[in-house]
């Protein structure tokens, strides 16, 4: 039988693309496409994938909550996380929300393929420099100030590097204009940071946000 899969990616082309890839593959069949992390979550309850390939940084509740809640929410499908980025805060919080598997877009479809598999049976799957800057990490726990955040304020300080508006981030996340705005604070008192900007910037050293997503 094979492994249905849902691919989650906001990108029309990206999207595509790993749908095209995976058309050949023998033992995988792509059941379904979603453009954000909601739509990801309601395809998922209505067509019970094994896999979501489920891109980290989408419009909406992105990837990071809604692996969360797919977790919570879906009996029996594993998540593998699709970032452009190999960044070891993002892989962690990701984990943490419940991903099996973490890889980087660039992989070759032999990774893409085993990372579907492994999630699809359980175990965990990491691509080899994900898998590096992980264990580099834990000789240097400091090495990110964005270890520092917890998952929500993670997801809190994306959507502020994503210019959203406080109103905005409060409607997708359900969260009150007053709670937003204190996790805000916190973040900004975690980073040592007092604008917007100054976390943008910063969100580029470390290697969280690109400057062609800007």
């Amino acid at each position: 039988m094979s492994i249905r899969v849902v691919v989650a990616d906001d990108h029309d082309l990206v999207r595509l693309g790993l749908v095209r890839m995976l058309e050949d593959v023998e033992g995988v069949k792509v059941v379904g496409e979603a453009a954000s992390g909601e739509e990801a979550i309601r395809l998922c309850k209505q067509l019970s994938p094994n896999v979501v390939l489920m891109d980290v940084k989408m419009p909406g509740i992105g990837g990071l909550e809604a692996t969360r809640k797919l977790v919570q929410q879906v009996e029996h499908v594993a998540v593998v996380a699709v970032s452009a980025l190999s960044d070891q805060v993002y892989s962690s919080k990701l984990l943490k929300a419940g991903a099996l598997g973490y890889v980087t877009k660039d992989a070759e479809l032999f990774e893409m393929v085993s990372a579907i598999k492994h999630a699809a049976h359980g175990k965990r799957y990491l691509s080899p420099n994900i898998a590096q800057q992980m264990a580099l990490s834990t000789l240097d726990p400091d090495s990110s100030p964005f270890d520092q955040l917890s998952e929500r304020e993670l997801q809190v300080a994306m959507m502020v590097i994503n210019c959203e508006k406080v109103g905005v981030i409060s409607e997708k996340l359900c969260l009150s204009a007053k709670t937003v705005n204190s996790y805000r604070y916190r973040i900004f008192e975690k980073l040592d940071v007092e604008s917007d900007v100054e976390l943008t910037r910063l969100a580029i050293r470390h290697g969280l946000l690109d400057y062609q997503d800007i």
